[in-house]
């Protein structure tokens, strides 16, 4: 069987979910033949940190190309949809029609599916993230022949919600885990003294995110005050574009800017998407998240500590499933607020760890098993139990 890996986002951080699955199906699955199918060489060399330099030679790499004449037309477009994701995914139809699976990480692969003669494709979703907003729940997951999740809480409402069916489902628990090796990774120093670390991730969301009406409030309130260390890495996603537009709120919003007057404060680090952003370096690192709504929340957790949320769009939060995670610790709907919020966690944290913890073992499916062994069997005893049928 030839299964490919695919690799079609403008930023890297959705490699480190599946690209640590490949050395694994190549250790325990040698009739499998594999080829990893990236957009650009930055998403190829991330593939290659993960996997380390001996992936070459052992795998196909290919970079994708499109025509050159459709690229002027994505550049305007790519504002509004994700138009050379999909063009990508058109352009190379021949090349995918090779395959008889297809790893993916987010939802416009599903595009191939629309394609004439590629009916034969298997769709194999590894999903990236696991937390609990709506977009991460939508029926268009049903599209996949097969979802890797990483725990009981979304199986359970994939299935409670009839978008996908119990064998379209395999839990493997959290294969980035694997890939910034969380359970062992030593804590690193990123401040010359001792006091608590602070990380704001606010996600770009034009709705839901905190940036847009409070980020600017909110680095102002830690350029002033000594009393902490701030790590601010948004989603990596958020300085990418300066038009952010929601496809499932239909909300479009302009990114603000970074003034000066944050460039040169040694208490704050600031980080706008190296990938320090996205090796889970800063959710180690940090003492306490402030955040909005990125389901990074949850790898942070990885090790349980105080947690704070900005509420910037208003929300009736309190009974809403999308967001449970904001249990986790006190909820602001006003940056005036913060101080006192953060001088309080130590305190207050003996009250939200048990719900913290809870959450994690619902979230993450962890056994002994490593989580990137898991997806790599369960993927391919979905292939052989359909190419057997076949």
């Amino acid at each position: 069987m030839r299964v490919g890996f695919l690799y079609n986002h403008e930023g890297v951080h959705q490699v480190r979910h599946s690209a640590v699955v490949i050395p694994r199906m190549l250790e325990r699955h040698k009739n499998i033949q594999i080829a990893v199918l990236a957009t650009s060489e930055a998403l190829i060399q991330a593939v290659i940190d993960v996997c380390g330099p001996e992936l070459i030679g052992r795998v196909e790499i290919v970079k994708l190309s499109r025509p050159a004449w459709r690229k002027p037309i994505a550049g305007v477009l790519d504002r509004v949809s994700p138009f050379s994701r999909l063009d990508n995914l058109y352009s190379n139809r021949d090349l995918f029609a090779k395959l008889d699976a297809l790893i993916v990480t987010e939802g416009t692969s599903l595009f191939l599916k629309k394609l004439r003669g590629l009916e034969h494709l298997k769709i194999i979703r590894i999903d990236h993230g696991a937390g609990d907003r709506s977009i991460g729940f939508k029926p268009s997951f049903g599209g996949n022949d097969l979802v890797l999740i990483a725990g009981e809480k979304q199986r359970e409402r994939f299935l409670r919600l009839g978008y996908l069916r119990d064998d379209q489902i395999a839990v493997v628990g959290y294969t980035k885990f694997d890939a910034v090796n969380a359970a062992r990774a030593p804590r690193k120093k990123l401040f010359p003294d001792d006091k608590p670390v602070v990380l704001y991730n606010p996600h770009p969301e034009p709705k839901l995110s905190s940036w847009y009406n409070m980020g600017i409030e909110v680095l102002d309130f830690f350029r002033t005050n000594r009393d902490y260390n701030l790590i601010f890495a948004p989603h990596v996603m958020l300085f990418r574009r300066k038009l952010h537009v929601s496809l499932e709120s239909w909300v479009a919003r302009v990114r603000r800017d970074l003034p000066r007057r944050f460039k040169d404060c040694p208490h704050m680090l600031i980080d706008t998407g190296s990938p320090a952003s996205v090796d889970m370096t800063y959710t180690l690192a940090a003492d306490i998240y402030l955040g909005d709504v990125s389901s990074q929340v949850y790898e942070f957790l990885v090790e349980r500590r105080p947690c704070v949320f900005l509420n910037a769009h208003g929300a009736r939060w309190q009974d809403d499933v999308n967001y449970s995670f904001w249990k986790f610790g006190p909820v602001l709907d006003d940056v005036r607020h913060l101080g006192a919020a953060l001088d309080g966690v130590a305190d207050s944290h003996s009250r939200y760890r048990p719900i913290q913890e809870e959450a994690f073992q619902d979230t993450f499916d962890l056994q002994p098993t490593a989580s990137s062994i898991r997806a790599a069997d369960a993927i391919v005893q979905f292939l052989k139990a359909r190419y057997l049928a076949a």
